[in-house]
């Protein structure tokens, strides 16, 4: 008699354990991250520069310029430890996409990547020579206070 009730007991006691066991709701990933964002933002500030980056050819000086214009450009999430800094330089080509980032003052090799990552996803409106969307070197720099 014991050998009939063996296998529904096995089964029974098996769900009930199954059903015992609750794991936590894992948290949206993109609510981790806005939250990260925002404490990043509140601490985060920029300075940016830009000049005319000098071609070979014969084009003649600009008498009408008009610098980029920033389309997209998210802050990248950088620690919010005092005193990190880090400087780059890119180029902001006539399609508005970010070329060639550089490092030029260096938070570590983290930071850096999560520096560079932002950067190349940047947009701008190009800068204008006579009309004619141009080339144009950025130098911006991150710091925390």
């Amino acid at each position: 008699m014991f050998r009939c009730f063996w296998p529904s007991f096995l089964i029974f006691t098996t769900a009930l354990a199954y059903g015992s066991v609750s794991t936590p709701a894992p948290r949206p990933r993109s609510k981790m991250l806005a939250e990260q964002e925002q404490k990043t933002w509140k601490v985060l500030t920029r300075a940016s520069q830009f000049s005319d980056v000098p071609h070979i050819s014969g084009r003649p000086q600009c008498e009408n310029v008009r610098p980029p214009q920033e389309l997209t450009t998210p802050d990248p999430l950088v620690s919010t430890s005092s005193g990190v800094k880090v400087k780059v330089s890119f180029i902001i080509g006539t399609d508005g996409h970010v070329h060639s980032p550089l490092i030029l003052e260096s938070a570590g090799p983290r930071r850096d990547r999560n520096v560079l990552q932002a950067i190349r996803t940047w947009r701008y409106r190009p800068a204008m020579c006579n009309g004619v969307p141009t080339e144009t070197e950025g130098k911006i720099e991150f710091s925390s206070h």
